[in-house]
């Protein structure tokens, strides 16, 4: 399927790795312009050959900005790069896990910035160019856990959340304009933090890594983890000219870990 984005340009924040390089390589092979963004220059550059390399020829192209999203230089220095793009992925780390006892106002600060604040900074600066083009589409990658909170990551639920109420309202408001926003909630997928994550676990339980993984994989519906390919997928055809009835929505990517109906 053609998805006719070829020549969009396209903002993937934090894509240096994970998920938002699995969105950006799809955005690529489409024929997307893609702006790629990391803090880590090592890893920037290793995305940036891989994402050239999945260009497909004579379309697309790639630009890499190094900068931290979660600042106000670090998106100017993003929109300084793609000052009209066509779409946007946002996209951040998520705060730590933790007992919300021992939270401070900083630490909630630090979370509602990164995972709400920052993206709708984002999305203010860009919207009204969409609206002007007639075509938009922006996607947030958040969480599954904004359908199913986890008890020990409170900072992530509330700001994801937030971001996931804030987004309800405004995609209502701009359909019409050929603009669509909707959110991606990834479950465990096979990244460099679900390793970490997994490596913890294995530490403190006593387990072997690799028990501990395949113990977690077994647990899921589908018996594995997701891949970041088969999410940036995902992520290409919510940002497609064929997705255009879409907006508002929540899609849920986790083998079917989630048990619930709606």
């Amino acid at each position: 399927m053609d998805l006719g984005i070829s020549g969009k340009t396209a903002i993937v924040c934090a894509s240096s790795k994970g998920l938002g390089l699995g969105c950006a390589l799809a955005l690529a092979e489409e024929g997307a312009h893609v702006v790629l963004n990391g803090r880590n220059a090592d890893s920037l550059a290793a995305a940036q050959a891989a994402v050239e390399a999945a260009i497909s020829a004579g379309s697309g192209s790639v630009t890499a900005v190094a900068a931290d999203v979660t600042t106000p230089e670090g998106r100017e220095a993003l929109l300084a790069a793609a000052p009209n793009p066509d779409i946007l992925i946002n996209n951040a780390g998520g705060p730590p896990p933790g007992d919300f006892r021992n939270w401070s106002q900083e630490d909630w600060m630090r979370a509602l910035n990164a995972n709400l604040y920052s993206p709708v900074a984002l999305i203010e600066a860009t919207i009204d160019g969409m609206i002007e083009r007639g075509f938009g589409r922006i996607v947030n990658i958040t969480s599954a856990a904004v359908k199913a909170p986890i008890p020990h990551l409170g900072l992530s639920n509330a700001a994801r959340t937030g971001l996931t109420g804030f987004v309800a309202g405004l995609a209502r408001q701009v359909a019409a304009h050929n603009v669509t926003i909707n959110n991606l909630l990834p479950g465990q997928h096979e990244t460099e933090r679900l390793v970490q994550n997994y490596e913890h676990t294995a530490k403190i339980s006593g387990q072997s890594f690799e028990q501990t993984w395949n113990e977690g994989a077994a647990r899921n519906p589908a018996r594995r983890f997701g891949t970041a390919e088969e999410f940036g997928h995902a992520c290409a055809f919510f940002c497609s000219a064929r997705a255009g009835y879409i907006t508002g929505q929540n899609l849920v990517l986790d083998g079917g870990g989630y048990p619930g109906t709606l």
